[in-house]
């Protein structure tokens, strides 16, 4: 899971939203405008209560889940949608085992994953952009990949996302590891680079940029996205749920588009709902107004949602030459879009 700066906690955070769901489902129905699309069996029915594991803490980044339960869009879908701020990891294993339908996770951990046998299949590319990134400040004179010889990088882990974006952007562009000291800094990038310790540092692009700006220093950053194409955040299932459920998947998948798609075409009415899940978000709003702003272009896509193959091919090999991956997967087993809509929500 991206960790917009810090790592993830695993306080067991749960925040019960079907209710507001259900509620907010009966006045757009009452009203008869654009919300009112259940179909007669979703209204008779008793919504299925969901728990969804998100791999990290309430957070503007799932302004699109806030607003598809704001909206309605997951009461129309029958579902009761319960929010589960635990571990990623934690999540896979849940959905592996059958005992959670859904969760959140990042592309890295479906690839870990199915190398292990666990049977979960991504189902939609909710991230369509990679936003791992390495920030300098300006004054360092570091505006390209080439540029990052002789210098020192910090990277918060030797695993996970971050990791794996270096890892990419090295392979991507022929940057010679050996001449780039490299240092495991945990998340403390921003004192890291501020104080000197670094002289550029591995980030999330939507958060501590943002973050570097807003306290009124000018930076240098060079996107992975900008040179390598590889799976990002998205929302998983399991094979049993595929294969017994695929009307859930199907209903599920159609009402988080929704949210992603609303969130992108308003994203000041996201953030006002997402004040309601997120702590102090209100209090600190040009800052999550920032970093709302930042993410939008990672979350666009012709078709939201949509996987490719190539995505999948490019992240097990760089998994494989950064050590992370023994046994690839068979592509196809990665990821499916056989539960995206027809048409853009």
């Amino acid at each position: 899971m991206w960790r917009c700066g810090r790592p993830k906690t695993g306080a067991a955070w749960i925040v019960l939203v079907g209710l507001v769901a259900v509620l907010a489902a009966m006045v757009a129905t009452g009203c008869g405008g654009e919300n009112a699309t259940a179909t007669p069996a979703q209204a008779t029915q008793e919504p299925e209560h969901i728990r969804l594991p998100m791999g990290f803490i309430p957070n503007i980044q799932f302004a699109p889940f806030y607003v598809a339960v704001e909206r309605g869009y997951f009461a129309q879908a029958g579902i009761e949608l319960e929010f589960d701020y635990g571990f990623e990891t934690q999540g896979v294993q849940l959905v592996a085992a059958g005992e959670l339908p859904f969760a959140v996770a990042s592309g890295d951990q479906v690839i870990l994953a199915r190398s292990q046998g666990l049977p979960v299949v991504y189902i939609t590319e909710w991230w369509q952009r990679f936003p791992v990134a390495v920030v300098s400040l300006a004054e360092q004179g570091i505006r390209t990949p080439a540029d990052l010889a002789g210098h020192s990088v910090g990277v918060p882990e030797l695993f996970g996302a971050s990791y794996i974006g270096w890892q990419a952007l090295v392979n991507a562009t022929g940057l010679d590891a050996a001449q780039v000291t490299l240092e495991t800094i945990g998340y403390s990038q921003i004192p890291s680079l501020v104080e000197g310790r670094v002289e550029a540092a591995v980030v999330y692009a939507n958060n501590e940029p943002v973050l570097l700006t807003e306290e009124g220093h000018a930076v240098n950053l060079i996107e992975v996205a900008d040179y390598i194409d590889i799976a990002s955040n998205g929302l998983i299932t399991s094979d049993r749920v595929i294969a017994e459920r695929p009307e859930l998947a199907r209903r599920f998948v159609h009402a988080l588009l929704r949210g992603v798609s609303d969130t992108l075409a308003d994203p000041e009415a996201a953030f006002e709902i997402s004040t309601g899940y997120v702590e102090g978000l209100a209090e600190n709003a040009n800052f999550g107004k920032a970093v709302l702003y930042a993410t939008l272009p990672y979350w666009q896509a012709d078709r939201l949602g949509y996987s490719d193959a190539t995505t999948w091919e490019q992240s097990q090999q760089v998994m494989r030459d950064a050590g992370l991956l023994d046994k690839p997967s068979a592509v196809d087993s990665l990821f499916s879009n056989e539960f995206l809509p027809d048409e853009q929500p």
